[in-house]
């Protein structure tokens, strides 16, 4: 954005004229909230103490809507009021260095005339809404930023979703490759991280829902059948949710058999040498004591003998363990 925003993002605080043709004319706050001001897109960065400041006590807007915005915590809902709407959506976390499924909130008040937005961290959707309007080729209208909007977070979360999925893949092929221990807690990350998501995405689609259901004065009747393939989209992108969430269990269910598995072999292996060597051990243990009368103690070749004794009791034994199968 050009130097001549300044002014108008000094406060946390950020109006735009929309032109209705995609393009865009900065305003000063005071400017977007005066009546006439036409199709005005105005956002507040409610991290900065001054754009909380600015919305008590000059925006002019419903204490109600005002409260709902800037409240910390937030799911995703939808709720009419008076002539407006408030819609609270959640996009996938895609700044730098940050978990996927810590997803950003962004408010939308979305009256005739004018949007408002807020939001507490950078939403790469706002910004490309912002780039596209900055070039030219942004929505011309308060009504189709919304829609654009959500489009982009729709589109975002479907990104995400495939990141999962992608990791998913990889973890199942460590599991067919070695079955290594480090793939029991890929599953588990792979399952919260879900479980993060799918919390917002739920309420996520019974807010566009209502919104969808709005239509007029706040949008037309195509517009409200875009809102409802965009939530047609959302839901696919839970479904596939669901799926990833399904394939995590049933791999880690599978991941968890091949350690049973291995556990079991091992042991089987301890349990066949215990076998073995137990009657040997009462073999040199009897012949071992240091009592009178011990037969063979005057036979040169009774060691051998003895040992001839364990060698064919080991082999009777695994013999016997052979016709079983359990070797």
């Amino acid at each position: 954005m050009n130097a001549s925003a300044e002014p108008a993002q000094a406060s946390g605080v950020t109006a735009m004229g929309l032109d209705g043709s995609g393009g865009v004319r900065l305003l000063e706050p005071a400017e977007a909230i005066a009546p006439g001001a036409g199709p005005v897109w105005i956002h507040i960065d409610f991290a900065n103490p001054a754009a909380g400041e600015w919305a008590w006590n000059e925006s002019g807007f419903d204490e109600t809507i005002i409260a709902a915005m800037l409240d910390p915590e937030s799911r995703p809902r939808c709720l009419q009021h008076g002539s407006g709407a408030l819609t609270m959506l959640r996009g996938v976390n895609l700044n730098p260095g940050a978990r996927l499924e810590d997803m950003i909130s962004v408010r939308i008040w979305l009256e005739p005339g004018r949007v408002v937005t807020a939001a507490r961290r950078s939403l790469r959707s706002l910004t490309e809404i912002r780039e596209a309007l900055n070039r030219g080729d942004g929505p011309g209208a308060p009504a189709s930023f919304v829609l654009e909007l959500v489009e982009r977070l729709n589109r975002y979360i479907g990104e995400g979703i495939e990141k999962i999925e992608a990791n998913i893949d990889k973890a199942e092929d460590e599991i067919n490759l070695s079955g290594g221990l480090q793939s029991r807690g890929a599953f588990n990350h792979l399952r919260r991280q879900t479980a993060h998501i799918r919390r917002y995405l739920s309420p996520q689609r019974e807010a566009l829902d209502r919104l969808s259901r709005i239509g007029d004065p706040l949008f037309s009747a195509a517009e409200s059948i875009e809102l409802r393939e965009q939530l047609n989209s959302l839901t696919l992108n839970l479904e596939d949710l669901d799926l990833v969430r399904e394939r995590a269990l049933v791999a880690q269910e599978e991941f968890l058999g091949l350690l049973a598995h291995e556990q079991n072999a091992r042991m089987l292996v301890l349990s066949i040498v215990a076998a073995v060597f137990l009657p040997l051990s009462f073999l040199t243990g009897l012949m071992g004591m240091n009592v009178a009368g011990l037969p063979g103690t005057a036979n040169p070749w009774s060691f051998w003998i003895l040992v001839l004794l364990m060698l064919l009791a080991a082999g009777g034994i695994l013999a016997v363990f052979h016709s079983r199968k359990w070797l």
